[in-house]
């Protein structure tokens, strides 16, 4: 059976950022939260395609199938340590049960942009991203919003990684106001100073 992620090796989408780190053998490497976060973004690419399947996630992740994928997509040479593995399901699963609030929230977000006008691969890393603001206690945000721009710079465009950038910065502000920089009163805002 041939999965949608040997479809993004077919398509362009077979290198990693990090793809250079992979120097040493297969066997003796273990697999960076990086790299474990580049594979959840695979799998939720692929919900673009097709319905979120729990016994299909499971299936993944087994070695035989990711030992079968890593000669289209390098990313997939290294083994998944049990933490890697366990993260990888909560955020997918997390992604899959969560999917109406987060694309509300990128389209809450994204002014002028409806999700039905964003490429697939935008969608996956901000769902993403959105998600692991959200829930997942253990990354900062700006560690999310800075994955996603890498991530975004890697599968998409550099444009569609600007993007990204500000909507999760638009998102970060929205949900932690006490994290934003105040705004100086003494300082004439941009709308002022042009009129």
């Amino acid at each position: 059976m041939e999965y949608p992620l040997a479809l993004l090796a077919k398509i362009g989408y077979n290198k990693s950022y990090s793809q250079t780190e992979w120097e040493e053998p297969a066997a003796v490497s273990v697999m960076s939260r990086t790299k474990a976060r580049e594979i959840a973004l695979h799998l939720i690419f692929e919900m673009g395609f097709r319905q979120f399947e729990e016994e299909s996630l499971d299936e993944r992740l087994d070695e035989k199938i990711m030992a079968s994928i890593s000669g289209d997509i390098a990313l997939y040479a290294g083994k998944l340590s049990a933490e890697q593995t366990q993260y990888i399901r909560s955020v997918v699963r997390g992604v899959a049960a969560h999917i109406g609030e987060l694309d509300q929230t990128i389209e809450a977000n994204a002014k002028g942009w409806k999700l039905s006008r964003l490429s697939r691969m935008t969608t996956a890393v901000l769902r993403l991203a959105i998600y692991e603001m959200r829930y997942v206690d253990d990354v900062p945000v700006g560690v999310a919003i800075n994955e996603a721009v890498e991530l975004a710079k890697v599968y998409d465009t550099e444009e569609a990684a600007s993007f990204i950038n500000g909507v999760l910065g638009a998102v970060a502000r929205a949900e932690n106001p006490q994290d934003a920089p105040a705004e100086k009163k003494d300082e004439p805002r941009a709308e002022e100073s042009n009129a």
